[in-house]
């Protein structure tokens, strides 16, 4: 595909080169966070509390811009185009920065070449759940209930680890699904919840609680290694697709073009937050394992997860729109 390719040959292009940057920084205005994703949703919670942190130690308040749809293409277009001068920036996903390059046909941004490397901001932990009133007690159940009503059982989306997943879970089993895909995963929870959609391939974040209250069962996390949040659920690799390891990614750019001065203040920043214990116990709290990284290492992971995701999509056998 043009553009994956055109992404690889500018990804060396487009980490910023920080070391030399002597001119210090300061946030003039509050910083906004476009997010690719609705309130409630993971990504917001996480943009929030990182909000706060962020905020604290730049002396300025950052405010969260929620703007869903188009499986994130609304947000990564906005963000791209926003003046590059610190004050507006991009919390975002895999979702644009790795499976959008191959589920669209026609992508109106590049991962690589239209945004600014800041951080890593750690890793969310998926699972396959199902509403309460569904009659399966754990994944084996599930499987044959989809086998004995084929077409019948759902799985709902609201980003693109939730498609390449559901997608990815029908074709190992050899069974098949229903897919309804919604504009966030507040609403498709909602229908799960309420039974209208069978299940689910969601993070923790926005879960957790309701795994807990008995509303949702969980089946198996999408990890191969079992997250140490969730060390009791299985995952999908041992209860019998073998080989299945989804990884999910949260990360901050700024747009193309980032001055080296304000991708220094932001990199430290954020890496004075990363070694502070608080920021991994509240990201914790939330179902998300928190950690950051350097600008160039955020790069260099971006362009292995689009090559990544590619395969897996390949693999599911789903066909761009």
């Amino acid at each position: 595909m043009t553009l994956q390719r055109r992404s690889l040959l500018a990804a060396s292009l487009a980490a910023p080169t920080i070391a030399n940057a002597q001119i210090e920084w300061r946030p003039s205005r509050p910083i906004t966070f476009i997010l690719p994703f609705a309130a409630g949703s993971g990504t917001d919670a996480v943009a929030r509390v990182l909000a706060q942190m962020l905020g604290a130690e730049l002396g300025v308040n950052i405010t969260v811009d929620n703007r869903a749809g188009a499986n994130g293409t609304i947000a990564a277009a906005a963000a791209m185009r926003a003046a590059p001068d610190g004050h507006t920036l991009f919390v975002t996903t895999n979702t644009t920065h790795g499976a959008n390059s191959w589920l669209l046909k026609r992508l109106d941004y590049d991962p690589i070449a239209d945004f600014t490397p800041i951080s890593r901001l750690g890793q969310y932990v998926f699972w396959l759940t199902v509403g309460a009133d569904v009659p399966a007690r754990n994944f084996q159940e599930f499987i044959a209930l989809a086998r004995a009503r084929p077409g019948q059982i759902s799985y709902a989306s609201g980003n693109g680890t939730g498609i390449v997943a559901g997608a990815t879970i029908a074709r190992l089993a050899g069974v098949e699904m229903l897919h309804v895909p919604y504009r966030s995963t507040p609403p498709a929870l909602t229908d799960v919840l309420a039974g209208r959609v069978t299940s689910i391939v969601v993070d923790l974040t926005p879960t957790l609680g309701h795994v807990r209250d008995g509303r949702l069962r969980a089946l198996g996390q999408t990890n191969k290694r079992r997250s140490a949040l969730i060390p009791d659920v299985p995952t999908l690799d041992e209860v019998g697709l073998t080989g299945f390891d989804l990884q999910s990614f949260a990360a901050l750019f700024g747009p193309a073009r980032l001055p080296p001065e304000v991708v220094a203040t932001l990199s430290a920043a954020m890496q004075r937050i990363g070694a502070r214990p608080e920021y991994r116990t509240r990201m914790a709290e939330l179902g998300f394992d928190g950690f950051t990284s350097t600008p160039e290492e955020l790069n260099r992971f971006v362009v292995e997860q689009i090559a990544a995701w590619g395969e897996m999509i390949r693999g599911a056998g789903i066909e761009p729109e």
